[in-house]
C-alpha cells in the first residue's frame, strides 16, 4: 500500500531488510504513486502481534524480518471463534479497525470489499456484513462482494422474520433464579445447595464468585421487563427458587409469604407488559435442608415433598401462569454420586407433579405442563456401521442431555433415560442392555403415571458432537461408570477440523443444522410432541479491556440466533410441532462454575457500574425481527 500511495517501501521495511529491500528508481516511484482508482480489499482474519528480539547471527527471511511474532491466542484465549482453516479465527471487529486505518493513513481511499467469509455456512457471511454496517466508519466507498455466497442463499437468509413463523408462535427470553435474582439473604429465602456450593468451595468456580447478587433482578424485575417489551418478545421464562417460597423445603416447616408476594409482583408486571410466563419448578437450586436430611434426589423422600413445592405454586400462581415446567435439564443435576437413582427420583418427582396438577389444577386453569430436557445432536464420527450405531446410542442415553463443564472436560450424559419412559414408561433397550442391574426398575404402577407425563416437551439446544464407538473389552476390569456405559466416544473435530466455529466456552461449537435434526429424529421417534425451543445461544468472553461500544457489538450472536431459527423454521416446515422459542439469555449472568467469565446475555450486564444494563446489538436485532407486519 505504501508504494502506492508514496512511492517507496515503508520506512520500518527498509530499516529492518536493508540492502536486501530492492529500491525504486524516481520514474517508478512516480507511476506507482497514485496507481489505483480504488483499492480492493480481502479481509478474513486478526491477530495479536508480539515483539520478537533480534538473534543476532540468524539467517535473514522475510518470516522474521519484521521481528514479530503473530498469534491467534492471549492468555488461553482465541481471539474468536476458530473456522476450518487453522488461521482463521472470526473477528468481525477487525474489519472495522483495519478499515478506520487505512482512511487515516491512506487518505480515505475509494474501497471495495473483494472477499470475505468463513468456511462453515454460507450465512456466516451475514456476520461479516452486519459487522460492517454496525459502525459509521466514514469510509468515501464501500461495497462488498462476497465470496462464493449466490444470491440465493443471501435471499433465503435475509427474508426470515416473525412471519416466517405459523401464527401464535411464541418468542421469549430464559433465565433462571440463582443466576439472576440476587438477594440471597433478603425476604426470608432460605439456603440453596448453590449457595452452600460456592461458599465452601469458592475454588469450583473459575473466578471464585457466586450468585449472592447475580445481576439483581429481585430487585429490578420491572427494568427486565422493559427490555423484554422493547426487544418485542413476547413471552419470559424464569424459575421459581424453591428455597424462597419455602426456606426449609417442605410446606409443612414453613411458607415465606415474602417470596410468594415477589413472585406474584414478577408475574403481574409481565401480564401488565402483555408477556405471557412460562415458569420452571426447579433449575438447580434445591433448598439445601433437604440435601441435608436425606440427600436430595438421591432419597425418593424428595418424590412428595417437590409434589408439594409444585402444588404450592400452582395454588398460588396457576390462575395467572399455564405454562409449566417441572424440572430443567434434570440429567445435568443427576451425574455425580449413584446418578441413575437421581434420574430415576427426577422421573417419579416430575411425574407426581404431572399427576397433581392434572387432577386438581389443570381443568380450572386451563394450563399445559412439561419438562425442558437438553440435548446435542450427533454425528457419527466415520461411515463406518459402529460409529452410526454409536451416534445413535448417544441418542439413546444423552436424550435430554448436555455437555455440562467441570474442569473443562466433557462430561456425557445419559439421558433418553428421561425422554424415553415419559413415553413408553421403561428406560430405553441400549440403557438396559449396556447398565444392567446397576438401572432401577419402575414398577408397574410407576411406568403407567410416567407414560405421557408432558403436555409439550423443552428443548435446549446448544450445539453438536461427533459420536465414535468404543469396542467392549473383555480385559477391561476397572469399575463400569456412568461415563463409561454408553461405549461412545464424543469429539468436536473430525479430521483435525472442528464441526463449527467454538464460543467462549470449550464445549459449546455452533452447529446451527444439529436443531433441525435433532427436531425432526424427535418428530419421528417420539411420535411427534409439542415442543418449544427453551434455550438456545451462545457466549463469549467477559473481556473487561473492552470498550462498552465494543463489548455490546455482539454480531456472532446475531449469526447464531439467525442460522438457528433458520432451521427451525425449517424443521417446521417438514411438520415438527414447534410451538415457540426462547433465547438463552435476556442478560449476561452468573454462569455455574464459570461463574462471571463467560457472557450468554442479549443485553449486557455491566459488573463495574452498579450492574447496569445495556442493548448489545442481537438486543436491537431481535427487537426489528420481531416487529409484527
Amino acid at each position: 500500500m505504501e508504494p502506492l500511495t508514496k512511492g517507496e517501501y515503508p520506512k520500518s521495511m527498509q530499516s529492518m531488510v536493508g540492502k536486501r529491500l530492492p529500491k525504486f528508481s524516481e520514474k517508478e516511484s512516480e507511476q506507482l504513486k497514485g496507481s489505483f482508482d480504488f483499492l480492493g480489499l480481502n479481509y478474513y482474519s486478526s491477530f495479536y502481534a508480539a515483539n520478537a528480539p533480534h538473534l543476532r547471527g540468524a539467517e535473514p527471511a522475510q518470516q522474521t524480518d519484521a521481528l514479530v511474532n503473530v498469534t491467534n491466542q492471549h492468555d488461553g484465549k482465541l481471539l474468536g471463534p476458530m473456522a476450518a482453516s487453522s488461521w482463521l479465527c472470526i473477528y468481525p471487529r477487525g474489519f472495522r479497525e483495519l478499515l478506520l486505518f487505512i482512511k487515516k493513513q491512506y487518505n480515505n481511499p475509494v474501497i471495495y470489499i473483494t472477499e470475505n467469509e468463513s468456511e462453515f455456512d454460507k450465512g456466516m457471511a451475514l456476520n461479516a456484513y452486519r459487522s460492517l454496517f454496525i459502525f459509521n466508519l466514514g469510509v468515501l466507498t464501500l461495497i462488498i462482494m462476497a465470496a462464493a455466497v449466490t444470491p440465493t442463499t443471501l435471499v433465503d437468509r435475509t427474508s426470515l422474520n416473525r412471519s416466517s413463523f405459523p401464527a401464535g408462535f411464541i418468542f421469549g427470553t430464559a433465565s433462571s433464579s440463582y443466576q439472576y435474582e440476587g438477594a440471597a439473604n433478603e425476604g426470608g429465602r432460605g439456603q440453596s445447595t448453590w449457595d452452600n456450593f460456592t461458599h465452601k468451595y469458592p475454588e469450583k468456580i473459575l473466578d471464585r464468585s457466586n450468585g449472592d447478587v447475580a445481576v439483581d433482578q429481585y430487585h429490578r424485575y420491572k427494568d427486565d421487563v422493559a427490555i423484554m417489551k422493547y426487544m418485542n418478545t413476547d413471552a419470559y421464562r424464569f424459575s421459581i427458587s424453591w428455597p424462597r417460597i419455602l426456606p426449609k423445603g417442605k410446606v409443612s416447616a414453613g411458607i415465606n409469604q415474602e417470596g410468594i408476594k415477589y413472585y406474584n409482583n414478577l408475574i403481574n408486571e409481565l401480564l401488565d407488559n402483555g408477556l405471557v410466563p412460562f415458569v420452571t419448578l426447579f433449575h438447580w437450586d434445591l433448598p439445601q435442608a433437604l440435601q441435608d436430611e436425606y440427600e436430595g434426589f438421591l432419597s425418593p423422600n424428595i418424590i412428595n415433598d417437590f409434589q408439594d413445592y409444585a402444588e404450592l405454586c400452582f395454588k398460588e400462581f396457576g390462575d395467572r401462569v399455564n405454562h409449566w415446567i417441572t424440572l430443567n435439564e434434570p440429567h445435568s443435576y443427576s451425574m455425580g454420586t449413584e446418578p441413575y437413582m437421581a434420574s430415576h427420583n427426577q422421573l417419579l418427582a416430575h411425574a407426581a407433579a404431572v399427576k397433581i396438577y392434572r387432577t386438581n389444577y389443570q381443568a380450572s386453569q386451563n394450563g399445559s405442563i412439561g419438562i425442558t430436557l437438553n440435548c446435542h445432536w450427533f454425528l457419527p464420527f466415520s461411515n463406518d456401521t459402529l460409529d452410526h450405531q454409536a451416534a445413535q446410542r448417544a441418542l439413546d442415553f444423552m436424550f435430554g442431555c448436555r455437555m455440562f463443564m467441570l474442569c473443562f472436560k466433557l462430561l456425557k450424559e445419559f439421558v433418553c433415560r428421561f425422554m424415553q419412559p415419559m413415553t413408553t414408561g421403561e428406560y430405553p433397550l441400549s440403557m438396559v442392555s449396556f447398565v444392567g442391574n446397576r438401572l432401577p426398575k419402575f414398577t408397574r404402577e410407576q411406568s403407567k403415571i410416567l407414560t405421557g407425563s408432558f403436555d409439550f416437551i423443552g428443548v435446549n439446544y446448544y450445539t453438536s458432537n461427533y459420536a465414535a464407538n468404543i469396542p467392549h473389552s473383555n480385559n477391561d476390569t476397572s469399575k463400569s461408570t456412568y461415563f463409561k456405559d454408553t461405549h461412545v466416544n464424543l469429539t468436536t473435530e473430525r479430521n483435525g477440523i472442528p464441526i463449527g466455529p467454538r464460543a467462549a466456552s470449550p464445549w459449546l461449537f455452533v452447529y446451527p443444522r444439529g436443531i433441525q435434526e435433532l427436531l425432526l429424529y424427535t418428530k419421528t421417534k417420539y411420535n411427534n410432541p409439542l415442543i418449544y425451543i427453551t434455550e438456545n445461544g451462545m457466549d463469549e468472553f467477559n473481556d473487561p479491556t473492552l470498550s462498552l461500544e465494543e463489548a455490546l457489538s455482539d454480531t456472532y450472536r446475531i449469526d447464531y440466533f439467525y442460522r438457528h431459527l433458520y432451521y427451525i423454521s425449517s424443521a417446521i416446515k417438514h411438520g415438527v410441532k414447534v410451538q415457540g422459542y426462547f433465547a438463552w439469555s435476556l442478560l449476561d449472568n452468573f454462569e455455574w462454575i464459570a461463574g462471571y467469565t463467560m457472557r450468554f446475555g442479549i443485553n449486557f450486564v455491566d459488573y463495574k457500574d452498579n450492574l447496569k444494563r445495556h442493548h448489545k446489538l442481537s438486543a436491537h436485532w431481535f427487537r426489528n425481527f420481531l416487529k409484527k407486519h
